[in-house]
Order: C-alpha cells, then sequence, then structure tokens
C-alpha cells in the first residue's frame, strides 16, 4: 500500500484548504515549507483584499455651454447625481472601507459650492452680465439667507465664489468637466477609486489607481490625522 497522506486544513472565507503533510515523494520538512507558503500566501490575499464605499450627492445647479450649436447654449439647470467610491482594505475594527457619513461630510464641504448655484466658463460674456445684476440687487457679496455655503477654493480647472453662489470654470462644465474638477478637488482627502456624474440624460465616469495607503481610526473610522489622531474621538495610533 502506498503512503497515506495526512492534512491540514485552513478556513479562509469559509473555504478549506487542504495542503498534504506528507506525500509520497516529498520529505516532511518539504510537506512543511509548502505548507507555510501557502498559509502567508492566503493571509496576505484575505489582509489586503480591498472593498469600495460608495456615496451619492444630489446637486441643484444651472448652466450652459458658451459656443455650443444646440439648445444647450441656453441657460438651463439640472439635478446631477454624484457618485464617489472610496476604495482601501477593510477596517477591522469597524468592520468597513470608510464610513459613507464621513465621506459626506469631507466632500460636501467642498460640494456645497456647486448646489443651487450658476456655472459658468470664464470667457462666457453672461458672467459680468450676471455679477451686474447681482451688484444692483445687493447679493453679489452675500446675503443673510445665504448660509449654505462651501468654502471658497481656486484651482486651475475651477473657481468657487459662495457669497455670489458661482463657480467660474475653465473649460464647459460638461458631466465630464465636472469629473475632472471633483477629483481635482478631493483627491488628497479621499482614496476614490471611481466617480460617476449623471446629469439628464449624460452620464459619464472615471476610475482612478488608489495606492495611497491612508490610516484610519479603528474606533470610527475616520482617517487619522498628520500625528496619528483621530479627529473625531481622539483615539491616537500608538
Amino acid at each position: 500500500m502506498g503512503e497515506k497522506n495526512s492534512y491540514a486544513h485552513l478556513p479562509i472565507s469559509n473555504t478549506y484548504y487542504y495542503i498534504p503533510f506528507t506525500n509520497p515523494g516529498r520529505q516532511p520538512f518539504d510537506c512543511l515549507c509548502l505548507y507555510i507558503r501557502f498559509s502567508v500566501r492566503l493571509l496576505l490575499l484575505k489582509t489586503f483584499s480591498t472593498m469600495r464605499s460608495i456615496t451619492t450627492f444630489d446637486l441643484q445647479y444651472a448652466h450652459r455651454f458658451y459656443g455650443f450649436q444646440g439648445e444647450a447654449q441656453y441657460l438651463h439647470g439640472h439635478t446631477g447625481v454624484l457618485t464617489i467610491e472610496v476604495e482601501d482594505t477593510v477596517n477591522e475594527g469597524v468592520n468597513m472601507v470608510f464610513p459613507c457619513n464621513e465621506i459626506q461630510k469631507t466632500a460636501w464641504d467642498v460640494l456645497k459650492n456647486f448646489d443651487h448655484a450658476l456655472i459658468l466658463r470664464e470667457d462666457d460674456p453672461l458672467l459680468p452680465a450676471i455679477l451686474d445684476v447681482y451688484e444692483k440687487q445687493g447679493i453679489k457679496d452675500g446675503h443673510p439667507r445665504n448660509t449654505m455655503k462651501g468654502a471658497a477654493f481656486k484651482t486651475d480647472l475651477a473657481q468657487a465664489f459662495p457669497d455670489s453662489r458661482l463657480v467660474v470654470t475653465k473649460e464647459t462644465m460638461t458631466v465630464e468637466g465636472m469629473i475632472k474638477i471633483v477629483y481635482d478637488l478631493l483627491k488628497d482627502k479621499l482614496n476614490i477609486a471611481k466617480l460617476t456624474f449623471t446629469s439628464g440624460v449624460n452620464a459619464a465616469s472615471q476610475e482612478y489607481d488608489t495606492r495611497k495607503v491612508i490610516d484610519r481610526c479603528p474606533l470610527c473610522g475616520i482617517a487619522l490625522d498628520e500625528n496619528g489622531v483621530c479627529p473625531k474621538c481622539g483615539y491616537k495610533k500608538k
């Protein structure tokens, strides 16, 4: 009779992998090394597998395509839906990639500039006319009821004027243009794997390489600051 194999089993993701400790033609030490290598490989796959947390935002805005030959050259409004997918390993402390409500808070700080706002290209002749009207109306520099304002920003792609509820863009604000602006604003704040933006019958998406390592709090899941401290609960990384 041939030599009977003995096995060790590893439960990984509810699947059992059987590795022979002994096998005809193999020395026990070789089989042990094989078992260890296989165990380490499965452990790494389990530890470093990634998932995504996905959050959506509704944005009400007005714009036009200056110079476009079609209906979109006229001023009109949209309800846009932005979907942000954040990718990372699953944080074992809270069993999630990143809390979706925290993604909302982080992103909304800048995205609220686009909600109930007018978005125009920087060379659009309608822009100075709008500002002139706002000035005469006394709302160019804000209004007591204009409270849902984000922080002003200026990038190579866009500039926000929260007091006027106005965003001035370098390029025409298409769905593709919106994705480029949003990624530029949030790429250093969130580990973004994919952005999708729909507006009317138009939709676009873009995927990104996520190589950053973001330390997250094991108690509430949000990103730790540069000192390894959670800004929400005070946890400090050891």
